[in-house]
């Protein structure tokens, strides 16, 4: 891998005394006892790092990552997607390092945002949906005209924070951003996006699909497309082998959706 000839680990200046006041090394992102794992799949570990700074409780997020065989190692690659949605003004989390060992494994640590929650989560609390269409499907429309798309654009992935009448989003999960360079794939990308959303919108019985018929609407209309009505069939049809899928992998992977510790 081109990015793993050497030890690198490339801090954010405005978190380095952070860092420095726990010792934590390149090395110690897999080795130190305050990087607690909480989710282990094949691809990825995810931790959560927890210590006290100036008296005052800190949590970070990491995600560790093996070995990999290409020539991006995983962590530069979430390290591009974030770094892309900050280009675009897309909301994220902030970041506060990433690196690569000798061994080829890599990391990528960014910052807990308190007070905010997965959609999902909190329209599972009682939430109603109708608050975040408008928001959600103009993050959406905003993440395509940007060139990019997600590949991961399930409503768990837009963290929400409940302020006011205007509820403030964040599109996590970076590592699957990606750029609509390829003018021959950059539709079905787009379905896909839409697609993934709508099917996870589906595990929650109390948003309806007058409020799905909304959502894409208003994705549309930000977007400047002239109907929704073909854009809805193709995005039903990715649906149905979304939900194809995700029962193959729930069944080979069933610790895949389990939520961060409070």
């Amino acid at each position: 891998m081109a990015d793993s000839l050497k030890l690198s680990m490339h801090v954010q200046p405005e978190y380095q005394p952070l860092l420095r006041a726990i010792g934590l090394t390149a090395e110690g992102v897999f080795t130190s006892p305050l990087v607690k794992p909480w989710r282990k799949l094949a691809d990825r570990e995810n931790c959560t790092l927890d210590f006290s700074f100036d008296g005052k409780p800190v949590r970070l997020h990491v995600k560790r990552y093996p070995a990999g065989r290409g020539r991006v190692s995983p962590a530069a690659a979430e390290f591009g997607g974030l770094s892309a949605l900050v280009t675009a003004k897309i909301p994220t989390s902030p970041l506060v390092a990433w690196g690569v060992l000798p061994d080829s494994r890599s990391f990528l640590i960014t910052a807990d945002l308190a007070g905010y929650v997965p959609g999902d989560k909190l329209i599972e609390k009682g939430t109603p949906f109708d608050p975040l269409i408008v928001p959600t499907a103009d993050l959406a429309a905003k993440l395509h005209m940007a060139g990019l798309h997600h590949r991961d654009l399930y409503l768990c992935h837009f963290l929400t924070k409940l302020d006011g009448d205007q509820p403030d989003l964040k599109l996590i999960d970076t590592a699957r951003v990606g750029r609509l360079d390829n003018f021959l794939t950059r539709g079905r990308w787009i379905v896909k996006d839409l697609a993934q959303f709508w099917y996870s919108t589906t595990k929650l019985p109390s948003i309806t699909d007058e409020q799905r018929d909304l959502w894409i609407k208003r994705y549309a209309e930000q977007r400047g497309l002239p109907g929704c009505v073909g854009l809805k069939k193709a995005v039903l049809r990715k649906v149905a082998a979304i939900a194809r899928h995700d029962q193959s992998l729930n069944a080979k992977q069933p610790g895949r959706n389990v939520s961060i510790p409070a």
